[in-house]
């Protein structure tokens, strides 16, 4: 193994530079940034909370659109609005990642919060299928700052502390997937919940949607005024004018400043195509699986669901996101470091295999046992996801070179969108063919959409095995690797 590759700062200061300014905290003796994770933190959490905030409503309100001609037809109509945020970014992804590298990364985070800010708020004033598949389109087009953060995280400190600003992107991310279910399940319908505060005819009685939305938008607009206070990590002078010695310096992040040597293509890197293969494999799993979850839970037990209501939902994802904070802060960086991304990513996945095939028989349970097993299940289960999760993020940065990683990021967000999209239209039709085959003799109703979904780890599985994925991704990237 050679040695790491470390971050050199610029040997000349540029006072126009918000990047030149920020040089003096990427010093191998400076502390850690605590008030930039914090921001970060919530930039990724606004980010993430509306992708799956839907989910515990959805059913609902495509009953209310009144266009499936069959409440077990209602699965294909949430399956195309789950997937129409996920189709949107995919479109975009790389062209945002292409402005971050170009006009900096703060100017991509604030047209991010600004999609969240409107067409978030406009999906909850959805009153047809058409308004809601559509805002949640543009939401997801519109929408390019997970990439810019992600590369962010190991911008904005210096390289002891990468790991730690990964770990928060990371733990964010798979938060807000957990919370952005709570939040919907709670406040959504609130003059039916919540008739002695909602009143009949009030704006909620109307948009029984809007509260969960205008709830992160707020935090949003609070984050869009803060954001301005953050540090641009992208250098912003010309250097083209600058002599070459000077200036063959790389930012943290791995962008290469004036940096003339060639570069391997990412295509021909194969722990980088290893990598996005787990990374894009696990996401179709886990977007089918917030979708399937949620319907599930909301079925009638007549055809294998609970018959929950969305704040009980609800009150299981915040549970359950309570549990994955709890473990993303005292267990998994001990867990990560002592078996290594590969292995940790490996031995979560193989554990979510059995997990998954057993929702189905929690159905069964009934009473305080039902309700024990579940949040016991979905915990487990959240808890697993974001092992993969940050295991993948890991194994990304890990397979290329600090001078390819913002690229990198931004080519994996634009692929991985793809596979997201698929998991909520795969899973919302999964879900009505399982409705439809109740009485089928091999794997009759959720017994088959569990178990296709148990498949889809299993090859997750596979994709952590040489020679899918070298061993070399197991630290970070070096001279040697080339």
């Amino acid at each position: 193994m050679g040695n790491i590759e470390e971050p050199l700062l610029p040997k000349k200061q540029y006072p126009n530079c918000g990047a030149c300014k920020w040089a003096p905290m990427l010093q191998p003796d400076a502390g850690i940034p605590y008030k930039e994770f914090f921001y970060l933190f919530l930039l990724v959490l606004v980010n993430s909370i509306p992708i799956s905030s839907l989910y515990p409503f959805l059913y609902f309100m495509v009953q209310d659109f009144h266009i499936a001609e069959s409440d077990k037809d209602i699965g294909y109509y949430a399956g195309a609005i789950g997937a129409a945020f996920m189709i949107g970014r995919a479109l975009t992804a790389t062209l945002w990642g292409y402005a971050a590298d170009k006009y900096g990364r703060k100017p991509v985070i604030v047209a991010g919060l600004l999609s969240v800010i409107v067409f978030h708020t406009l999906f909850g004033l959805s009153t047809n299928f058409w308004m809601a598949l559509f805002t949640r389109f543009f939401l997801g087009s519109f929408n390019g700052m997970l990439g810019p953060t992600k590369a962010y995280a190991s911008e904005i400190s210096n390289q002891k502390y990468q790991a730690l600003g990964i770990s928060m992107v990371s733990t964010s991310w798979g938060l807000g997937l957990v919370l952005g279910p709570a939040l919907g399940g709670y406040l959504s319908q609130p003059a039916m919940k919540y008739p002695n505060i909602f009143v009949e005819g009030s704006l909620f009685a109307r948009f029984p949607y809007l509260l969960p939305s205008l709830c992160n938008t707020v935090l949003a607009i609070a984050l869009l005024f803060i954001v301005f206070q953050l540090p641009e990590t992208l250098h912003n002078h010309d250097i083209a004018d600058v002599e070459e010695e000077e200036y063959a310096i790389e930012q943290p992040s791995g962008v290469m400043i004036g940096d003339k040597q060639e570069k391997t293509s990412l295509l021909s890197r194969k722990a980088f195509i290893g990598s996005i293969a787990i990374y894009c494999i696990w996401s179709l799993h886990d977007m089918a699986y917030t979708e399937i979850f949620s319907l599930w839970c909301v079925s009638p037990t007549s055809t294998g669901g609970l018959s929950f209501t969305t704040a009980d939902v609800g009150e299981v994802l915040a549970i359950s996101g309570l549990g994955l904070l709890i473990f993303q802060i005292l267990f998994f960086p001990p867990i990560a470091n002592c078996l290594g991304p590969i292995m940790a990513t490996r031995l979560a996945s193989v554990l979510s295999v059995p997990l998954v095939v057993t929702f189905p028989i929690i159905a069964t349970f009934h009473g305080k046992m039902r309700w024990v097993i579940l949040n016991l299940a979905s915990i487990g289960k959240n808890i697993l996801s974001s092992m993969i999760l940050s295991g993948s993020f890991i194994l990304l940065n890990n397979s290329v070179p600090q001078e390819q990683r913002g690229i990198a990021n931004g080519v994996s967000m634009g692929v991985v969108s793809v596979f997201k999209a698929m998991g909520p239209a795969g899973g919302g039709s999964l879900f009505a063919w399982g409705q439809k085959r109740q009485d089928a003799y091999i794997l009759p109703g959720n017994e088959l959409v569990f178990t296709v979904l148990a498949l889809v780890v299993v090859l997750t599985v596979i994709s952590t095995l040489e020679p899918f994925l070298p061993r070399s991704v197991d630290h970070p990237f070096t001279n040697d690797d080339e």
